[in-house]
């Protein structure tokens, strides 16, 4: 199953000097007969194989749209959603196949978040400008001096805390519209604000409260699946309060607030974390979340 889903759905690449592809060198690795034959595993894939292999797009007829755009098919991209959801429910913290499922899967859902970005002012002024978040554009040293509970201070200690750096998300690479591409690179990038806002961390349990709320705000069939199939991995007891109290809280702070998209979050660093709840109307952690933490 792997050796086919990664020949019919990776593109084809080429090397400057007419090296073999990438695509070329899982077949060596796959097909029996090639060189250095082993067997891989969806755990050994990493879509940061193809990051810097320059594309050819000639073979579906299409360009690039953006640096890291790879032009798929239908059937590639169902291959690919396919093969990204298994390995994501297998493993949750496999990024990577998380950020490829939502890229194949969320094409239309994007079109309706850019078009309520489009809607609103500071949506259309991120639309425009662009932000990107990374540790090239932020300021760290200006975080670390903003006052004890702004929101810049308490995202800073969040990545500090839980050993998270905004530098780990992959680019977009499989959205055939440039303009809908970012909409998806900005909301990977912000979701550790997410994470900042909720007062949510970064286990499992503190994940899937989080892709309840997103699921909730943005629609996204891949948050929709991490919030449904993530409990299975939960204890009974944290399964219990899951359920009975973070569930229903994330649900009804995610209907509350307005699209987290429309947030300057860049913008918002000086602002207390308690006044920019209050403005999104997120409300305060349930207790249970203290003792599970």
């Amino acid at each position: 199953m792997t050796t086919l889903w990664l020949r019919v759905s990776l593109p084809f690449c080429r090397l400057p000097g007419g090296l073999l592809s990438t695509a070329d060198k899982w077949r060596r690795v796959l097909v029996p007969g090639g060189k250095n034959m082993r067997t891989l595993g969806f755990s050994d894939l990493s879509f940061s194989d193809l990051a810097d292999v320059p594309f050819r797009a000639g073979i579906h007829g299409t360009s690039l749209l953006y640096p890291d755009h790879i032009p798929t098919s239908p059937l590639q991209k169902a291959l690919l959603a396919a093969g990204s959801a298994g390995m994501a429910l297998y493993d949750p913290y496999r990024h990577d196949m998380v950020a490829v499922l939502g890229e194949t899967t969320g094409f239309y859902t994007l079109k309706v978040l850019r078009d309520q970005m489009r809607r609103d002012p500071e949506g259309t002024q991120i639309l425009q400008e662009r932000p990107r978040i990374s540790l090239a554009t932020l300021d760290m040293d200006k975080l670390r001096s903003l006052p004890e509970g702004s929101f810049g201070r308490e995202y800073l200690r969040f990545l500090d805390v839980n050993r998270v750096s905004p530098d780990t998300r992959v680019p977009t690479r499989f959205v055939d519209d440039e303009e809908l591409a970012y909409v998806i690179q900005r909301y990977r990038e912000v979701h550790d604000m997410l994470h900042t806002l909720l007062g949510m961390p970064t286990n499992i349990l503190g994940e899937i409260v989080v892709k309840w709320f997103e699921a909730v705000q943005t629609g996204l069939p891949m948050c929709v699946l991490g919030a449904l199939f993530g409990p299975v991995r939960l204890s009974a007891r944290k399964l219990h309060v899951l359920v009975s109290e973070l569930i229903p809280w994330a649900v009804h702070n995610g209907h509350r607030a307005p699209c987290v998209l429309n947030l300057y979050y860049e913008r918002r660093w000086e602002q207390p974390l308690a006044a920019l709840r209050k403005e999104l109307g997120i409300t305060a952690v349930p207790p249970c979340m203290q003792g599970l933490a």
